[in-house]
């Protein structure tokens, strides 16, 4: 079985910074996608970043410029470090990853519970 775990959530000013850590665990093969995505209250799901297994980031609209995606292959982890927060940054934010747990077969979808970033003074 695999899990994601998230980390790093918290209360932060305006202007503040985060760094969450998504770590994957279990009977893995091989990790291809890893990203994040977040959901606030009464809002719909919605990207924040993505990242290959060859280190290519994409970003969502909210992220750009803010929001460094990052993962360490060797550790099963995926990081955002997010920069200069704002109040509508508050969400819950989650990690997934597109994980093969043997050499058969396809990448699964799977997700962690989310961390909790709150955003304000």
């Amino acid at each position: 079985q695999v899990q994601l775990v998230e980390s790093g959530g918290g209360l932060v000013q305006p202007g503040g910074s985060l760094r969450l850590s998504c770590v994957a665990s279990g009977s893995i093969f091989n990790i291809y996608v890893m990203g994040w995505y977040r959901q606030a209250p009464g809002s719909e799901r919605e990207l924040v970043a993505a990242i290959t297994s060859m280190e290519s980031p994409s970003y969502g609209d909210s992220a750009k410029g803010r929001f460094t995606i990052s993962r360490d292959n060797a550790k099963n982890a995926a990081y955002l470090q997010m920069n200069s927060l704002k109040p509508e940054d508050t969400a819950l934010y989650y990690c997934n990853a597109f994980i093969k747990y043997t050499s058969q077969g396809e990448p699964e979808l799977f997700w962690g519970q989310g961390t909790q970033v709150t955003v304000s003074s």
